[in-house]
């Protein structure tokens, strides 16, 4: 088929390596705006808008995909089908109406579970022991269109939400290749979602990632797996904030009380409602990611002192 890709942070870069080596031909790719970043602020291409360009593909960059110049492009591409991974943006019925297969949307859980910009953060988050990814219609609810096929995986319990990323990325790209080439067969079908079991998966801000230590062990290890690697897990110390890498729970450690340090020659460990927790990397703002023990050697972390 004719496609045109819609997507844009790195993750989507396995799936659209998978449809370059289909059999499928990638008119163009449709991605956020180029947007600042790093301390100077420059304009940087989106991962899926550099693929494109290093590949010698059309990009395009609406603010809006309801843009009308958005809208005629797409239309004079006259593209059979446009696969969506985490492109980012709503796209409006006039957009869906366009490729004779309509959008094909690469999910990243069983739905309808979890529907919403953060599927697996709110898997990690909630303790679930396995999820998946989705590959259904796109429709104008959130969401909600019928679902053509699935894979699951199970959550580890060190997982945190980019490792959990990185292998749905890898195998949901295979999913996405297989059901357009069903769908370009005629043998695709669709099942239209169940009633019971929807949850919604809004997207976790930075306020959702600080660490509230007195919540039990597994409930603080399963934050910052969640906010790994973004938008990152953070608490205060000295009325600093610093950002903490994953940490393990120790159910035998001692008796702490939430958020109080207690240095170890081996390991660095912070006090939960329940059992503390030993922490793994620790980054002081404007430092590098560094051992916990390195940290709290280098801050000359007092007795009695706490995380707040």
């Amino acid at each position: 088929m004719r496609i045109v890709f819609a997507g844009t942070p790195a993750v989507t870069l396995p799936a659209l390596e998978a449809l370059r080596r289909s059999d499928h031909e990638i008119l163009a790719v449709v991605t956020r705006p180029d947007a600042p970043s790093g301390r100077g602020r420059r304009l940087v291409r989106s991962p899926a808008g550099a693929w494109a360009d290093e590949h010698g593909i059309e990009v395009l960059t609406p603010a809006r995909p309801r843009e009308p110049e958005f809208l005629e492009r797409l239309r004079s591409l006259a593209p059979d089908c446009v696969p969506v991974v985490a492109y980012g943006a709503l796209v409006p019925p006039a957009a869906l109406e366009i490729p004779k297969h309509g959008w094909i949307n690469l999910h990243f859980s069983l739905l309808p579970a979890w529907r919403g910009a953060a599927p697996v953060q709110h898997a990690v988050l909630h303790g679930d022991e396995v999820t998946g990814a989705s590959v259904f219609q796109l429709e104008a609810g959130l969401d909600t269109g019928p679902v053509f096929g699935t894979l699951t995986d199970e959550i580890r319990p060190t997982d945190t939400s980019g490792d959990l990323l990185d292998r749905l990325a890898e195998s949901g790209a295979g999913l996405l290749v297989a059901v357009l080439d069903a769908i370009e067969a005629g043998t695709a079908r669709a099942e239209a979602q169940p009633a019971d079991g929807v949850s919604l998966a809004p997207k976790i801000t930075v306020e959702d990632a600080q660490v509230r230590w007195t919540d039990p062990a597994f409930a603080v290890d399963r934050r910052i797996r969640a906010c790994t690697p973004a938008p990152g897990a953070w608490t205060t110390f000295r009325e600093e904030r610093v950002k903490l890498g994953p940490v393990v729970p120790v159910p035998d450690g001692p008796p702490l009380e939430p958020g109080d340090l207690l240095v170890e020659r081996r390991r660095v460990l912070a006090g939960t409602a329940t059992t503390p927790v030993a922490l793994g990397e620790v980054r002081a703002a404007g430092k590098k990611p560094m051992p916990a023990t390195d940290w709290a050697r280098g801050v000359r972390v007092e007795t009695g002192e706490s995380f707040t």
